[in-house]
C-alpha cells in the first residue's frame, strides 16, 4: 500500500493506494528509499521513467511495469530469443513500450494476445 498526500483547490487530502493484479490480488509495490524531507514541505512529483524495463520475478520471468494494452506480440512459445530482444509492444497512456526479454533463451509461455489488457505487474511471459 502507497500513502499519497494531494492538494485539490487549496485543500489537502491524504489516501492509501493500493495495486490490484488482473486476478484482483494485491500486488505488493516495490521498496522506495525515503530521503527525509521538512514537515512543511509539499511532496515532489516523481520523475517519468526514461524507458520502460519490465521487472523480474524469476530468473527469465517478466511481468508488467504498468497497466496497459497488449498492441503487438512479437515472438510466440517456443522462439528463441537473446537478451534485450523485443517480445512485445505494451501501449500504455498513449504509449508504446517495449517489453524485452531479460536473457537468452527460449519463450516458455506467452499466453497474451493482441488487445488483450494487463495489470501492473502481471506475469507477460517468461524466458527459459
Amino acid at each position: 500500500m502507497s500513502k499519497y498526500r494531494i492538494t485539490v483547490e487549496g485543500k489537502t487530502y491524504e489516501m492509501d493506494v493500493e495495486l490490484i493484479g488482473a486476478n484482483g490480488a494485491v500486488v505488493a509495490p516495490a521498496p522506495v528509499a525515503k530521503a527525509a524531507a521538512p514537515v512543511a514541505a509539499a511532496p515532489k512529483a516523481a520523475p517519468a521513467p526514461a524507458a520502460a524495463k519490465p521487472a523480474e520475478v524469476g530468473s527469465g520471468s517478466v511481468v508488467a511495469p504498468m497497466p496497459g494494452t497488449i498492441l503487438k506480440v512479437l515472438k510466440a512459445t517456443g522462439d528463441a530469443v537473446k537478451a534485450g530482444e523485443v517480445v512485445l509492444i505494451l501501449e500504455a497512456m498513449k504509449m508504446e513500450n517495449e517489453i524485452t526479454a531479460p536473457v537468452d533463451g527460449t519463450i516458455g509461455s506467452l499466453n497474451l494476445t493482441e488487445g488483450s489488457t494487463v495489470a501492473g505487474g502481471d506475469l507477460l511471459f517468461d524466458v527459459k
